[in-house]
């Protein structure tokens, strides 16, 4: 499915970072990151061009050949990991900061993702959330189909146990990211450190 939505000449969602995360990049820990459901690589680019090491990792791989691309145009370098995450491994207290940007996956998924989350942030690393609430398809501006694949702030306290949520709202915004994400969208954001 996301080979087919990325196939398209223009970056379906923007080369810009993600206007949450770059509003918080100064708040992430210096070293590495890692991006999960990174697609064309808007996020990590801006997070290797602000000196982190970043890891994007997604399932598509047109995706992430654009996201070299991107980078290279760019002048910098990141990884790219071509694995779906229900069979990605997040290496216990490996990484300094984690983002997750719109990265909407059935609930036990989503779940055992955040579980690894938690895992594997280094103590005092960050992790960077930005996503759809249910109240999202009132909308319809961009999203999955289906409130089970979205999330809010009560569910985000429970699956994060284990971090100290230092910024956590859910809040109407306009977004603008590319063709399919463009209007006001209902959103969670997150900033959460392990302590």
């Amino acid at each position: 499915m996301w080979d087919e939505e990325y196939s398209v000449p223009e970056y379906v969602y923007g080369t810009e970072p993600n206007d949450f995360l770059s509003s918080m990049t100064g708040k992430l820990k210096p070293g590495r990151v890692l991006c999960l459901a990174e697609g064309e690589g808007r996020n990590a680019v801006h997070l290797a061009r602000m000196g982190l090491t970043a890891v994007a990792v997604d399932s598509s791989r047109v995706g992430l050949r654009k996201a070299e691309q991107l980078a290279k145009k760019n002048g910098v370098v990141i990884e790219t990991v071509l694995v779906d995450l229900a069979d990605f491994t997040i290496v216990e207290e490996s990484w300094d900061s984690i983002v997750s940007v719109f990265c909407h996956l059935p609930p036990n998924l989503r779940k055992q993702v955040h579980r690894g989350v938690v895992a594997g942030l280094k103590t005092g690393g960050v992790f960077l959330l930005e996503a759809y609430t249910p109240q999202q398809l009132e909308y319809g501006t961009g999203g999955p189909p289906t409130a089970e694949l979205m999330m809010d702030l009560e569910t985000l306290r429970n699956e994060l146990s284990g971090l100290r949520i230092v910024h956590g709202v859910e809040r109407i915004r306009d977004i603008s990211e590319g063709a399919n994400h463009a209007g006001l969208g209902s959103v969670v954001q997150v900033l959460a450190e392990k302590i």
